[in-house]
């Protein structure tokens, strides 16, 4: 017997693959623009979801987590209809160009091979520069080595915990879905607050609507409960000194509440 395809609903030419699970939904209005910012959209109620041959009105609904560490997003999107559909972020942000059509995206899909094989060519051409590259290779290998930094092996709770922290510094971070740079806090003395405290160490979030209210300063403790996962923070391209990143950080904090400032 053939495998069984996983549950697909079919409705007036649109193909829907609803969320599988429970997903998360957002918190308030400020929370909803933080994440539509992250995924690099503009911040509005509707949205085009495009077809070959239409285009549909859609609302972001909520997004589900994935990944390891839950660091990856799938946006829930429900059409007018009531039916829920999941998109990857970069694909919806693609949808809403006028310019947009799936013909032109399975054309520079089709298109890649040529380059790989061109590729491939230059390499066999050119035997003589393959003996100096190895050389240059085994002399950059224990830089690489030393540079990398793994952080402490810690076990993330899932669900929303309790912290506490201090405000090291201000931060600019680079977006690649807007290809832009989004402002971050990042924390230090980061523990979670329970039975056990686990101690995080450095942890950023970011500059969120709520924690701008706060009007917060280096130095100043938190309070606050929120989510965590194993995320590391990108440095920010053509920025000031003062927004450098300067030791590495590892972990996000995702959506906060409950803040405290003392």
């Amino acid at each position: 017997m053939a495998n069984k395809l996983p549950h697909v609903e079919d409705s007036g030419g649109t193909v829907y693959l609803p969320p599988k699970n429970e997903y998360e939904t957002f918190i308030d209005d400020a929370h909803y623009e933080e994440k539509v910012r992250e995924w690099g959209l503009s911040v509005k109620k509707e949205y085009w979801y495009k077809e070959r041959t239409h285009q549909r009105i859609v609302t972001i609904k909520g997004y589900e987590v994935y990944g390891k560490t839950g660091e990856h997003n799938t946006i829930v999107l429900e059409f007018q209809d009531g039916n829920l559909t999941c998109i990857h972020p970069a694909y919806l942000k693609e949808m809403q160009s006028p310019s947009f059509t799936k013909a032109a995206i399975s054309d520079a899909n089709v298109s890649q091979p040529k380059t790989k094989e061109t590729v491939s060519k230059v390499v066999v051409e050119k035997p003589e520069t393959t003996e100096k590259k190895p050389a240059v290779k085994k002399e950059k290998q224990p830089e690489k080595k030393v540079k990398k930094e793994k952080a402490p092996k810690i076990e993330l709770p899932a669900d929303k915990v309790h912290f506490t922290a201090k405000v090291k510094q201000f931060a600019l971070t680079w977006n690649h879905f807007n290809e832009d740079n989004d402002e971050v806090i990042v924390l230090e003395n980061v523990v979670i607050q329970q039975e056990k405290p686990v101690e995080i160490g450095l942890a950023w979030c970011s500059h969120s609507k709520t924690l701008k209210k706060l009007e917060l300063e280096p130095g100043n403790t938190l309070e606050f409960d929120a989510k965590i996962v194993k995320k590391r923070l990108a440095k920010g391209k053509d920025v000031e000194e003062e927004f450098i990143i300067e030791d590495p950080v590892h972990y996000k904090i995702n959506n906060p509440s409950k803040l405290k400032k003392s």
